[in-house]
């Protein structure tokens, strides 16, 4: 171990305070409304309810929501599909209600409004910030001419596990990229909040809601805080860093309290540690499902736990509304923590300039927002970036000029399936299919469609039709994969692998002897060492949204060169779940390399190692690394380390290649991951063009949650490595010392 590193704590790093995302002025005005408030009026902004719905009390009296508003008692609402039922209740609230406080209104606007981008996981697979912010400025405009001001999200959870559904609303596994995409979709959803065409982000779900048990939706979390801290928190905190205005509980446990009670999470750690100032949402419902965990015996005891742990507002379980009066009039909670709780939600609603101008959107803007041919191109632009080429045997990829192509599968000309989950505001006759897209870049007359199969079933004569189109045409692309359906919220597998009838196809397609290249649509890794076999080119697609056929046409015609990058491992076999990069070391590391030792951290059926690792990605042009030098071999704790690689393209196209760093704690307190990454970038090189890349490792980039249980740097020795993927191999090292 080494020497004192508990005695030697010079320049410890904590974590630094969230961005602000109200301003003293907004305090003040929420807290002068606040003395001007009932008891119930106060409540009410903290109920959140469906548009156009209704609430049934406990004396089974139905409640409308447009009755609540009109009352005070319900200040936000979500979900809405019309612009005019959205200006209808916002005119009941500021002209109706006793003080005429504005509602909020929220909606699940996930990867696009009416413009749909790929899904977040895809958008990760581009290596791109500015993508990711791309996606979330585009949806907060579109979302915004609806007279919407909340979007629900970014989901900042880690996930290591490609069992569990949600994976495709995330950035994958990393920390570190997961953080960079979490700043960056909130920089676009927010903007300058006094832009009409701004939106409130929301960092979700907080917390550790992408480790469920066994990868199944809404299950139990356990893991410890050091995993906590150094793997999950990092995004979460990126992207209060960068100013969000509000946090979601998770639907799950941590360390044996749900989140919506807990108040360590939402007041120690969110609050006082992280220097939140927004205010807290629960996800559906939560509050009314502490008593399915068993930490609640009734709505009333449910509601009493969400507000002492600081939840602001309670999303759809209406435990608040009929409660929170009574647990004050029994001295169960005190007024003051309404007001507090009260002050919180006003004041975002005052930065967001609702009560200056509650019909902020621009109603003019709307036909001519919606699908703007700016939107239309960026997400165009973002689904190419997106697309990852896994396998291109042979070179297959992109098809040559005046290629006869046969076109089949159950996803090639699906519009629901192509633009994924999490779509409500999605018009699926405004999607461009691959087919759509092939037909406008090589012509109706050299492109033939055969469907083939059903996503889970056989077509009678659905094979032969598939083996007669292929028969003649030089090359078959066959777009594969799951249906939207089974990805997103409460889409768990069991299995990863293709169903049956489209192996079965695959299968076919393979005995006539063309070029096979599959298109895999899906929001997840999936296993895929047969179908790497069976294809000569395999080309990761995920669900890229509205422009999916254009930005399909864009990459296999060559006129993009694909650029996208694995955030996510894939593995072999799902029995090597939970697999991710960045795993640790053991007592008995495996060695791979020569002769099996049996008595090592192994299978004894299948290599540790995944089918494609994290990062991973080809291109039609081939990268080379070398020169890299460690500029600063030697800073001391709070230093900076700069390192340097040059990047060459070596082939005969040009192309971006994303260069990634990846850094090792050689000898720590506790035990490390064996890489992490720590920096990347994504450049474009001419054929034959080099460049040298430089990178900066920062004192937070070098720290963890150290024994001391700070977080923090040790002084020690590090590697680091340079290169395409996390299996990079040109390395260096540097010291930190004392």
């Amino acid at each position: 171990m080494k020497n004192s590193i508990f005695t030697v704590l010079a320049a410890l790093v904590l974590y630094p305070a969230g961005a602000q995302p109200v301003t003293p002025q907004d305090r003040r005005r929420a807290a002068e409304l606040v003395e001007r408030m009932t008891l119930d009026e106060k409540i009410g902004q903290l109920v959140q309810q469906r548009g156009g719905g209704a609430v049934t009390g406990p004396d089974k009296t139905e409640l409308s929501v447009e009755r609540l508003v009109r009352e005070g008692r319900c200040g936000s609402v979500f979900n809405i599909k019309s612009f005019e039922e959205t200006e209808r209740l916002q005119r009941i609230a500021v002209e109706e209600s006793r003080l005429g406080i504005p509602l909020l209104i929220g909606a699940d606007v996930i990867h696009g409004f009416r413009t749909i981008f790929p899904i977040n996981l895809a958008v990760a697979a581009s290596w791109d910030p500015a993508a990711a912010e791309s996606l979330a400025r585009v949806s907060a405009r579109e979302a915004s001419a609806m007279g919407i001001h909340w979007t629900f999200s970014p989901m900042c959870d880690v996930s290591r596990d490609p069992r569990w559904g949600r994976v495709s609303e995330g950035a994958g596994e990393d920390p570190y990229l997961g953080a960079r995409v979490a700043e960056a979709m909130v920089r676009g959803y927010q903007g300058d909040l006094s832009d009409p065409s701004s939106v409130l982000a929301c960092v979700k779900h907080f917390a550790a809601y992408g480790a469920p048990q066994a990868g199944r939706e809404y299950h139990a979390v356990d893991m410890s805080e050091r995993v906590f801290r150094d793997s999950y928190l990092p995004p979460y905190r990126a992207a209060l860093d960068a100013g969000a205005a509000t946090v979601m509980t998770s639907f799950n446990d941590l360390d044996g309290v749900p989140a919506t009670a807990n108040r360590w999470l939402m007041r120690d750690l969110l609050r006082d540690e992280l220097g939140f100032g927004g205010f807290v949402v629960t996800d559906y419902g939560t509050i009314g499902e502490l008593k399915a965990h068993g930490v609640a015996g009734d709505d009333a005891q449910a509601a009493e736990l969400a507000l002492r742990a600081g939840v602001n507002m309670d999303m759809m379980s209406a435990a608040y509304l009929f409660h929170a009066a009574e647990l004050v009039r029994e001295g169960r909670i005190p007024e003051s923590l309404i007001d507090s709780l009260c002050r919180e939600v006003l004041a975002v609603k005052f930065r967001l300039g609702l009560f200056d101008d509650p019909f902020r959107y621009q109603a003019k803007e709307r036909e001519k927002c919606y699908y703007a041919l700016e939107h239309l191109d960026a997400a165009r632009r973002v689904a190419r970036s997106s697309m990852v080429l896994l396998e291109n045997r042979g070179g297959v990829l992109p098809l040559k000029k005046g290629s006869r192509i046969a076109l089949v599968g159950p996803f090639a000309d699906s519009r629901w399936n192509l633009i994924g989950s999490w779509v409500h505001f999605a018009e699926a006759g405004r999607t461009s299919t691959f087919l759509d897209g092939l037909r406008a870049r090589f012509g109706a007359d050299r492109v033939t469609y055969a469907r083939g199969c059903d996503p889970h079933k056989a077509l009678e004569g659905g094979i032969s039709e598939a083996v007669a189109a292929a028969a003649k045409s030089d090359v078959v692309l066959v777009a594969l994969g799951l249906k939207a359906g089974e990805s997103g919220e409460a889409a768990s597998l069991a299995s990863l692998a293709l169903p049956d009838a489209q192996r079965d196809l695959l299968e076919s397609l393979k005995q006539t002897g063309k070029p096979i290249v599959v298109l895999l649509v899906t929001g997840r890794p999936m296993e895929l060492a047969r179908e790497a076999e069976l294809a000569d080119a395999l080309l990761l697609t995920w669900y890229p949204g509205t422009m999916a056929g254009e930005a399909l046409a864009d990459v296999v015609s060559g006129d993009y060169n694909p650029s996208g990058r694995l955030p996510m491992t894939f593995p072999r076999t799902v029995g090597q779940i939970p697999i991710h990069y960045d795993m640790k070391s053991t007592g008995r590391p495996a060695d791979e390399s020569g002769k099996p030792n049996k008595y090592t951290s192994r299978y004894l059926d299948v290599p540790n190692s995944p089918q494609y690792c994290f990062g991973y990605g080809l291109s039609y042009t081939t990268f080379g690394y070398s020169d890299l030098r460690v500029l600063t071999p030697e800073t001391a704790v709070g230093g900076e380390v700069r390192v340097s690689v040059r990047v060459t393209n070596t082939g005969g196209r040009d192309g971006e290649e994303v260069v990634q760093l990846y850094v090792r704690d050689l000898l720590s307190g506790v035990t490390r991951p064996v890489r992490e990454l720590k920096g990347f970038r994504k450049v474009m090189l001419r054929a034959g063009e080099s460049r040298e890349v430089t990178f900066t490792l920062t004192p937070d980039d070098l720290s963890f949650w150290r024994l001391d249980k700070k977080w923090g740097q040790e002084p020690g020795d590090y590697h680091v490595w340079v290169g395409h993927d996390s299996d990079c191999t040109l390395g260096g090292s540097f010291r930190i010392t004392e």
